[in-house]
């Protein structure tokens, strides 16, 4: 058998994809012992470091989970750092309404916008008018009142799960 003397990439169009090789894709795991899916996320080994580690998706977020940001810092320096950070952050605070939520001011949420459409009322809406419009929606569609409705059940449910994500993120911003 002939030895072949050409290789694939002669010509135009090349006959296999840029930057593709012959030899097997190098691959890197994940550092986390025993793990072997690809290590694709770079965290770093310390704070001010230029070492990475790289995890998979599932460490890389257990590991982030546990960062402590002032780590090594009196409560002090702690303090500074962070009142630096939120003062560099202020125009991204004012800017906030530009996020994807939709219209508003920024002050609400993905979901908490996905459950004022559900409920049919608009970013600004108060408590009284979120809570007005969840009396009427549950009772227009209450499956005691309506039984045999598999429509009036569904939507039930979701008037109900829209006020519950509403409630509980006012709920949150008047304790915090």
């Amino acid at each position: 058998m002939a030895k072949q003397s050409r290789s694939n990439d002669w010509g135009f169009p090349r006959w296999r994809g840029y930057g593709s090789e012959r030899g097997a894709t190098r691959v890197r795991l994940c550092d986390r012992h025993g793990c072997e899916e690809p290590g694709d996320r770079p965290a770093p080994k310390s704070p001010n470091s230029r070492e990475r580690w790289y995890f998979c998706e599932a460490h890389a977020a257990e590991y982030n989970r546990n960062w402590n940001y002032f780590e090594g810092l009196s409560a002090e320096e702690a303090a500074e750092r962070e009142a630096n950070e939120r003062r560099d952050a202020g125009g991204f605070r004012q800017s906030s309404h530009y996020k994807w939520a939709g219209p508003g001011d920024g002050s609400r949420s993905r979901d908490e916008m996905r459950a004022l459409d559900a409920l049919g009322l608009e970013a600004d809406a108060t408590t009284e008018q979120i809570r007005d419009a969840w009396r009427i929606l549950a009772k227009a569609n209450h499956p005691d009142l309506r039984p045999g409705d598999p429509e009036a059940a569904q939507r039930f449910r979701e008037v109900q799960a829209a006020y519950e994500v509403l409630r509980t993120a006012d709920e949150r911003r008047a304790a915090g």
